[in-house]
C-alpha cells in the first residue's frame, strides 16, 4: 500500500513538473491587494503581487486594488477550488490557513 502511494505521489509531481513547464507565463499584478484582519491590526498590503502568497493567520477580508483577478484558496499552498476576485472587488477569506494569487 505504501508503494502504491509513492507512486501516486511520484506521478503527481512529475504530472505538475511537466504542466508548470508549459504554462503560459503571466504578467504581475500592477497595484495592490489589501487584507483586513482586526481592528487592532493594521492593514496587510501585498504591492504588485506575484505568485502564491499566503494570508495573515487572522484574514478577514480581501480587497482587490490591483489591475488583474486574484485567486482566493482555502489552503496556504494555492491549490485546490478557489474563489476569483475581479479588480475592484473584495471578499471574505478563510483565516488560519488561506491564500491568494495574482
Amino acid at each position: 500500500m505504501i508503494v502504491r502511494a509513492k507512486a501516486v505521489l511520484v506521478a503527481l509531481v512529475a504530472v505538475g513538473a511537466v504542466l508548470g513547464l508549459t504554462a503560459p507565463a503571466q504578467a504581475d499584478a500592477s497595484g495592490d491587494v489589501v487584507v483586513f484582519s482586526t481592528e487592532v491590526q493594521p492593514l496587510d498590503v501585498y504591492h504588485d503581487p506575484a505568485g502564491c502568497q499566503r494570508l495573515p493567520a487572522l484574514a478577514h477580508v480581501l480587497s482587490n486594488l490591483s489591475d488583474r483577478p486574484v485567486r482566493i484558496y482555502g489552503n496556504p499552498f494555492c491549490l485546490g477550488p478557489s474563489l476569483m476576485v475581479q479588480p475592484g472587488y473584495g471578499t471574505h477569506v478563510p483565516g488560519g490557513a488561506g491564500s491568494f494569487s495574482a
